[in-house]
């Protein structure tokens, strides 16, 4: 039989025809990876990567007819491939055996509605290979949705089939509402070059053993001996005496295959060392595992035990946003070493960086942060925090970086110093996010790379957040001399931006404003911190006046676009006392501000983007401006 075009599309066969059990047994033989892989996808998600590939398998050796000859599939399961009639009558009996899995059952326990046990593997793991962050999104995405969406979803990105020809033939294989199906199915963008991927290819699989223990317990003296060495184990586990196989993580849920997945450390992925220096996009997923405990297999054990169930004992923290829950299919392994007084392991997801870390003494208990990294790339990506301790942070860096230094944010004009790096790992530099008290400093990381140096600055978070300077829509890096000025003054501030999911903050100096006393010019400066989240982000309008060290924040905006790429105007006031006693109010807009108009406690108005106006001590005012092209400005509060 020659070969068909898996891609090309054909007209439905005229009319049926007899279907011989060699004739498919052919077919099957031809196309038995399609058949595999569709049967893969519509099964249920929770069945665990190596029990769906088992039951692919399975489903698609069961799909021949056991007679000599079978009717031929009707014109309803037209399209795709159905000039074969051979290949339709698989397809249809594949998408059945498969939706009828997925399918729950009344009157039978959750349990009892798993596939049989069989077939298996004695002695051996199988699953498909790791795809990328592309992948897994769509993996979670397809475990939201019902069998029969599933297949819907499948029949149009992997069969290429028309709606029609999918609602007919999920209707000949027993699904009641194809039109519910199709329409849910429609709520997944459309990916069909992810589903021909490796991450989805149950007939190209990697290979595990399987508990070799358990496998020798052949004799009631094994089995004697093996329930000892729990007992055993239990009492290693307890608080003080070190950590069991599974460290401090909760119980194994029965029959929950995800949870049993997340004990393999077997099946994490690693990059290769220089995967970076070739790839589209310089982000986490092109970090190379590093660090002295990479092969420590009981350490890995320990991190992916946790990050699947945390104990009671376990401290779990989460960036605004970030959900804490198991990872869908094997991470990406980053780091695994000891940092100062712990063991830190550190996991990527693809949309979430995840950190383990536990005590060298064994003495407390263990802990795991997550924060959201999805879209992070370039200076975004250049470095994530081991550990902090004695006031002090350690950061992980990305392969790429040349250079590390810190540098006190408040003094523009001292040089930075240069932090050892040591594979990727900086020496402690100190971290705002740990000092108490006033703010007389700004520690800040400083990374140089091939596209120029960057500064990122700890807020109790996984990611520093990144430094900019600059106009909206045109911000560059804040390490230049004009950026390192401008923040300055401000520096202070960014410990209102603490543990809130921040992703970078920009500083715009978007005003000058001379003083009505004649005492020099006041400046005027928005802080805008966007989070990885997307929403929650602030804008915060400062002044500074003349000869002082710090400025203060005089208006705040909450999840609004002033100051920000969509919309960089801004428009603030504050009520300033002048050295001879005199109070006045001050208000600045951006540069395209035409004129301002103050009411309530202060009634002023003029042109341009400045305004002085005498008031009182304690007078209140609202603040509107109007854009050079007619549009209102709505003051920060």
């Amino acid at each position: 039989m020659q070969s068909q075009d898996l891609s090309q599309r054909h007209a439905p066969s005229a009319g049926p025809g007899p279907v011989d059990a060699e004739q498919a047994e052919a077919v099957l033989a031809e196309h038995y990876p399609r058949l595999v892989r569709l049967a893969y996808l519509v099964l249920p998600p929770g069945l665990g990567r190596g029990r769906r590939v088992l039951t692919a398998h399975a489903l698609a050796q069961r799909a021949l007819p056991r007679g000599r000859k079978q009717p031929a599939p009707v014109p309803a399961q037209g399209g795709g491939r159905a000039d074969d009639p051979g290949y339709a009558y698989l397809r249809e009996r594949v998408l059945r055996m498969a939706l009828a899995a997925a399918r729950p059952r009344r009157g039978l326990p959750r349990l009892a509605q798993l596939p049989p046990p069989l077939p298996q593997v004695w002695g051996l793991r199988l699953f498909p290979r790791s795809g990328g962050a592309d992948e897994l999104a769509l993996d979670q995405r397809l475990s939201t949705l019902s069998g029969p969406a599933r297949a819907a979803y499948v029949l149009r990105g992997l069969e290429q089939l028309p709606d029609a020809d999918i609602r007919r033939l999920l209707k000949a294989a027993g699904v009641s509402d194809p039109g519910g199906a199709l329409a849910s199915a429609n709520g997944v963008p459309a990916h069909p070059g992810l589903l021909s991927s490796p991450e989805f290819d149950p007939c190209t699989l990697q290979a595990r053993p399987t508990d070799l223990m358990r496998r020798r317990q052949h004799t009631k003296a094994a089995l004697a001996a093996a329930a000892a060495l729990a007992i055993c184990g239990a009492l290693v586990a307890l608080p003080g005496g070190g950590w069991g196989p599974d460290g401090a993580a909760a119980p194994v849920y029965a029959g929950n295959p995800a949870a049993e997945a997340a004990l393999d450390p077997g099946r994490l992925t690693r990059a290769a060392p220089d995967a970076w220096r070739t790839a589209d996009r310089t982000d986490f997923s092109v970090w190379p595992a590093r660090g002295p405990l990479t092969g420590d297999q009981a350490l890995l054990r320990r991190a992916l035990a946790v990050w699947a169930r945390p104990g009671r004992t376990v401290r779990v923290s989460a960036t605004p946003g970030t959900p804490t829950g198991g990872p869908a299919g094997p991470p990406q392994l980053l780091y695994a070493g000891e940092v100062d007084a712990a063991r830190v392991v550190l996991l990527h997801d693809g949309l979430r960086i995840a950190r383990y870390a536990e005590p060298k003494d064994g003495t407390q208990g263990a802990a795991v942060d997550f924060a959201r990294v999805d879209g992070a790339t370039g200076a975004g990506a250049s470095a994530l925090v081991l550990g902090r301790s004695d006031a002090n942070v350690r950061y992980l860096t990305a392969p790429w970086v040349t250079k590390a230094a810190q540098r006190d944010l408040t003094k523009p004009d001292s040089a930075a110093i240069p932090l050892p790096l040591a594979d990727g790992v900086t020496g402690p530099l100190a971290s705002p996010a740990l000092q108490s008290g006033g703010c007389a400093s700004w520690t800040v990381l400083q990374l140089t790379d091939a596209t120029g140096t960057h500064l990122g600055t700890d807020l109790g978070e996984l990611v520093p957040a990144r430094l900019t300077a600059g106009r909206p829509g045109a911000a560059g890096d804040a390490s230049g001399p004009r950026g390192l000025r401008t923040w300055a003054p401000f520096a202070c501030s960014l410990a209102a931006e603490r543990s809130a999911g921040v992703r970078s903050v920009n500083a715009w100096a978007f005003a000058e404003q001379p003083l009505p006393d004649g005492s020099g010019s006041g400046t005027w400066v928005c802080t805008r911190a966007e989070t990885w989240r997307g929403d929650g982000t602030t804008a915060l309008a400062q002044f500074r006046a003349p000869g002082g060290t710090a400025g203060a924040v005089v208006a705040k905006g909450a999840d609004v676009p002033a100051c920000g790429p969509r919309d960089p105007r801004v428009l603030a006031g504050v009520l300033w006392k002048s050295a001879g006693g005199n109070w006045y109010l001050l208000a600045a807009g951006s540069k395209d501000t035409a004129s301002i108009e103050a009411t309530g406690g202060v009634t002023a108005s003029g042109p341009g983007p400045l305004l002085v106006a005498r008031a009182e001590q304690g007078a209140r005012a609202e603040l509107k401006g109007v854009s050079a092209d007619g549009r209102e400005i709505g003051g920060l509060r």
